[in-house]
């Protein structure tokens, strides 16, 4: 059986050990064959056989080693159901469904957000046998709601809850511990003070003050130590509640020797652990905010779906949730309005607004037949057309799709964080531990506290937590930034590859050129000539009145042959003819000379259209444009003969012409210093005129469908990092052997699925933007990790009192919390500067 996939919402996770413990946690279900976890999303992404696992295992699992996953209810109500037995295993048999509970005419259903939607347990029950109330299936077709980010959303607030309540204590009691600490000279000579800051019972309110804070703010830290020890495992739950504990319990055995009589010291240190839990707090709820943040460009896609879509049954307009929407069905879209679902235009006509899914900011002109996209915006008419893919099919659902699995896959940068994670933590135990001993043995009086004091700011100051972020949140902005410009990023991995290119093959039919032969030149022998020799259609003037009227007259004759025809040059010429305005003549005895031209009769004149050869065939002599045909055939055009009445009148030559921004692209390719490759199945002499003409100087010619994954792996084997850009099924292969696989969204869906990259414009400077993108996304990567690596090498020396022996410099416990806070902050709010990214094209 196929393996599935299920993306689980994970709660809990605060630092990199943190995933690897949920990964392993998740390995361990039978059944599953590949578990990746990111902590920028809180996310893991499971592939699993539906025949071993179940995802209720799964969930066991994740909480076994110690963390959650968001679940959500939903009810189901239906008037009437054969067999109750029946419909609950057709409930339970939904992947993404944790278990049912059955009552009079209604299901409690616990599932796993986002994994299933309301309309597939509906189908599930339909499926076995339930009748739903009309009002009922338009409730259960409702737009579904976001469930995960409504459970993060109340995470969130129940943080903000705590972090008030933690202020709310912490304030006052470091307000009090300061000011016997700083003004023990005032108060001590003033009486009234001396009565508050000198009595027996201060202390004793310092610790009620911290109590609450310690373990009830703080109490998710030591519900995850205590999990985390279970296991024989350390993350940085583990560092923040023996730190806190240490001073907490140190400061209560301090106040409770004193009803005994011993002096066990004079400074008790609940200020101390309750501001490190506060400071701490407040740096994770920020830290909340900003990696909201990074999915913004994910959100706003998102919500381009509108609610309800405006269907015709049988000539009536009625308004229905989008998600009852099915294949075939007639839709009416009015000006102003988000287009509901994919779908082929059937009446009218508008100008559509794509921008939102392709970066294109020009409205786009969609006549009959054009296809138009969900989320899209309709600018100026009305029209109806025919839902052709609905749900997850359309277009912009595959778009989400593509960009979350994107950001919650992982870039092979990723590893060393990864391995060093695993180690962190031990570490940090260790060396925390050798502080106090060190300190306990060679310390100043009092030596305990000293050491104490200084093995708890090791334990603070310590954090894994940016280490875990540098590129998950990296990677979750930039391929965010990416679909708003168009630029589709399958994974991490083909993020950070793309930085390394430094060879690209253009394919040239449909990437370089339009993909679609157009006239380029018309040429008539002397005897037609009454103006100018040739019309170019470059800078030519629109109207046909300003053109040499042989080359009209010799087109007008040319485009009614061929009008029958069904060859694409031969449809070129008719094209042109049409954007001309020219009347096209009655047209008799048309007959096709196959590979060789067409022979028709116009307006009682025969004419012959094709290559040289046919007129060999002919016996009609060319010698007066052998020349012109030849330089045509040199600039990689095609030159068509045009005979009338057995004789040669004249060449109208035709090519796949070159896409305007070609040139412009390869231009910004080459000062990033990547060398620029075409590869087409033209001759030499017309691979080297398109060659020239774009300004591209080594290219493949000659090259059969089935030998450019050769082309591609030859310039492996020499050592260079290959992108390999096309847009035909018959790229496929090589986009798949590339490196970098980038293929055109105009092009087919089999090279959209074997591509790594995928350009929704068909522009290639989107090429550019790709690479470009990846190039500041690895530098902000390695800006994180510079600064989790420096502060963490810098920071945990200091607060062992590495430089007291030398400067009497230490770091208090508070300083250290605050540094801890500061460090994940700065590591997401770095990744959200690639919100700023613009492309220098």
């Amino acid at each position: 059986m196929a393996t599935r996939q299920i993306v689980l919402p994970i709660k809990g996770m605060t630092c990199a050990s943190c995933v690897a413990h949920v990964e392993h946690g998740l390995q361990d279900t039978p059944g599953v064959s590949k578990a990746v976890v990111n902590l920028a999303t809180e996310r893991a992404t499971v592939q699993y056989d539906p025949a071993q696992a179940r995802v209720p295992d799964m969930v066991w699992h994740v909480q076994d080693v110690g963390y959650d996953v968001i679940t959500d209810k939903v009810e189901l109500a239906w008037r009437a159901i054969p067999d109750a037995a029946k419909a609950e295993t057709a409930l339970k048999a939904v992947a993404g469904v944790l278990n049912v509970q059955l009552a009079a005419n209604k299901a409690t259903i616990e599932i796993i957000p986002g994994a299933v939607t309301i309309a597939e347990l509906r189908d599930a029950l339909k499926d076995a046998g339930a009748q739903f109330a009309p009002e009922a299936e338009t409730a259960a077709s409702a737009q579904p709601v976001d469930r995960e980010a409504q459970a993060r959303k109340r995470e969130l607030q129940r943080e903000r809850t705590n972090l008030l309540i933690g202020i709310a204590f912490t304030v006052p009691l470091f307000s009090l511990a300061m000011a016997r600490d700083l003004l023990h000279d005032v108060w001590m000579d003033n009486p009234a003070l001396m009565a508050i800051f000198g009595s027996p019972y201060f202390d004793w309110a310092l610790l009620l003050l911290a109590t609450p804070v310690q373990f009830y703010v703080g109490r998710a830290y030591h519900v995850g130590a205590w999990k985390a020890l279970k296991h024989f495992t350390a993350n940085m739950d583990m560092l923040i509640s023996i730190g806190t504990n240490a001073a907490y319990f140190y400061s209560v055995l301090v106040v409770l020797a004193r009803l005994f009589g011993v002096n066990l010291g004079d400074h008790v240190y609940f200020e101390t652990a309750a501001v490190i839990i506060t400071l701490i707090k407040v740096g994770k709820y920020l830290e909340a905010r900003a990696k909201g943040e990074t999915s913004a460009a994910i959100k706003k896609l998102m919500n381009l779906t509108p609610k309800t879509a405006r269907i015709v049954r049988q000539g009536a307009e009625s308004e229905i949730a989008v998600e009852q929407v099915r294949v075939g069905d007639v839709l009416v879209v009015r000006p102003g309005e988000r287009i509901p679902v994919d779908g082929v235009l059937l009446d009218g006509a508008s100008s559509v607004d794509e921008s939102m899914l392709t970066g294109e900011s020009v409205p786009v002109e969609k006549q009959i037949g054009d296809r138009v996209l969900g989320g899209t915006v309709n600018k100026t008419g009305a029209f109806t057309f025919e839902a052709r893919k609905v749900g997850k099919e359309t277009a912009l659902a595959r778009i989400v799709k593509l960009v979350e699995d994107a950001q919650t896959s992982k870039a092979p940068i990723q590893k060393l964080a990864d391995q060093i994670s695993a180690i962190f933590v031990p570490i940090v135990l260790v060396i925390a531990a050798l502080t106090f001993v060190t300190w306990l043995v060679f310390g100043p009086s009092p030596a305990f506290t000293f050491a104490l004091v200084n093995a708890i700011a090791v334990l603070i100051i310590a954090c894994p937590c940016a280490l875990g972020l540098a590129t998950p949140t990296a990677i979750m902005v930039s391929t965010g930034k990416g679909a708003e410009l168009g630029v589709l990023i399958r994974s991490g991995e083909a993020l950070e590859t793309a930085h390394k290119l430094n060879a690209i093959i253009l394919d040239k039919t449909g990437t370089l050129t339009r993909g679609k032969p157009a006239v380029t030149d018309v040429v008539t022998d002397s005897r037609w000539q009454m103006a100018d020799s040739q019309m170019q259609i470059e800078g030519a003037p629109s109207a046909i009145g300003d053109q040499p009227s042989a080359n009209i007259e010799l087109l007008k004759l040319a485009a009614s042959a061929e009008k029958f025809s069904e060859h694409p040059l031969g449809q070129a010429i008719v094209e042109y003819a049409d954007a001309k305005g020219l009347s096209l003549a009655p047209t008799v005895d048309f007959g096709a000379l196959a590979g060789h031209g067409i022979r028709a009769r116009v307006d009682s004149r025969e004419v012959i259209i094709g290559n040289s050869k046919l007129m060999v065939d002919q016996k009609i002599k060319t010698t007066a444009l052998d020349k012109p045909a030849q330089k045509l055939a040199d600039e990689g055009k095609t030159p068509m003969f045009v005979a009338v009445e057995g004789q040669v009148a004249g060449i109208i030559a035709v090519a796949d012409t070159l896409k305007p921004e070609s040139r412009a692209a390869v231009g910004a390719l080459e000062k990033m210093g990547i060398e620029v490759y075409m590869l087409t199945g033209d001759n030499q002499r017309t691979a080297a005129a398109i060659a020239r003409q774009i300004g591209i100087p080594k290219f493949f010619a000659e090259v059969l469908p089935e030998d450019k994954e050769q082309k591609v792996r030859e310039l492996q084997a020499q050592g260079k990092r290959v992108a390999m850009v096309g847009d035909g099924i018959n790229d496929a292969p090589a986009l798949a052997a590339a490196d970098v696989g980038i293929a055109l969204g105009t092009g087919t869906d089999v090279a959209m699925e074997a591509a790594d990259i995928t350009l929704m414009r068909g522009d290639l400077r989107g090429i550019v933007t790709a690479i470009q993108l990846s190039r500041a996304t690895i530098r902000t990567i390695y800006g994180n990790y510079f600064w989790a690596f420096a502060y963490n090498v810098a920071g945990i020396p200091l607060a062992a009192g590495l430089l007291y022996p030398f400067w009497g410099i230490l770091l208090s416990p508070i300083i250290a919390a605050a540094a801890m806070a500061f460090s994940s902050i700065f590591v997401v709010t770095n990744s959200l500067r690639l919100r700023n990214f613009k492309p220098q094209l």
